[in-house]
């Protein structure tokens, strides 16, 4: 199984590539719909990692295929807007998700 990254900024989306992740970059609702129905429909892709902004600008989508959907897995990711989140947010993140303190 893969993982795809939908992203809405280019630095999130060069991160992922050099850990071996392909996504592409949306800023529109309807995008992120396309996007996810394409990894939907893509047997290999497990996981569709997605950016917050992008989960704040349709949440109703992204809470139906989480339903209603057993694969791809939606996981949301903070990603440099981190909005409401604080400085070390994302590295406290990967701290907790991995133990690798950076």
């Amino acid at each position: 199984m893969q993982i795809y990254l939908i992203s809405d900024n280019h630095d999130t989306l060069v991160g992922m590539r050099l850990a071996g992740i392909d996504g592409t970059v949306v800023h529109t609702p309807k995008d992120v719909e396309a996007s996810i129905k394409k990894a939907i429909k893509d047997e290999n892709i497990g996981i569709v990692l997605i950016t917050e902004r992008l989960v704040s600008l349709c949440p109703d989508l992204i809470y139906k295929i989480k339903v209603d959907y057993r694969r791809p897995l939606l996981v949301e990711i903070p990603d440099r807007h981190a909005e409401g989140r604080t400085k070390d947010s994302i590295t406290r993140y990967v701290r907790e998700a991995i133990g690798v303190k950076i």
